[in-house]
């Protein structure tokens, strides 16, 4: 019994481990936009849960306060299942040394009955190195 219920739970894990979405780069670089006063970098969102169809990006201060960032799309972002978005982050200068991760949430609509219910967050740690 003991072994069927841990045979179970490893099937579980590795099926909805296989279902999340990824971000990248893993570790982004925010560089010197074409605005004054402003730091930029490019991120990617793939899609790989068919339930899913949005995410929401967040940025985050290393104690996960939130910082206020603009993007060349909305906080939440469209992407279907396989495929990817591109987007870019702005973010002001004072601001940017104290970023910690760039995330997206999976998002499910309310009235969509594909949904499990089980978000996933993926944060991408921003290398300081700017």
């Amino acid at each position: 019994m003991m072994k069927n219920t841990l045979a179970a739970a490893v099937v579980v894990m590795l099926t909805s481990m296989a279902a999340a979405h990824e971000m990248s780069p893993t570790y982004p670089v925010l560089k010197s936009s074409f605005v004054s006063g402003i730091k930029t970098t490019e991120m990617s969102v793939l899609n790989k849960r068919s339930d899913i169809d949005y995410y929401k990006i967040d940025v985050f201060d290393k104690d996960w306060n939130p910082i206020k960032f603009v993007s060349n799309k909305p906080a939440t972002i469209k992407v279907g299942y396989m495929k990817k978005a591109i987007f870019n982050l702005y973010i002001k200068n004072e601001d940017a040394l104290r970023v910690e991760y760039i995330c997206s949430l999976s998002r499910a609509l309310k009235n969509d009955i594909r949904s499990t219910s089980v978000q996933s967050r993926i944060c991408s740690r921003v290398s300081n190195s700017q």
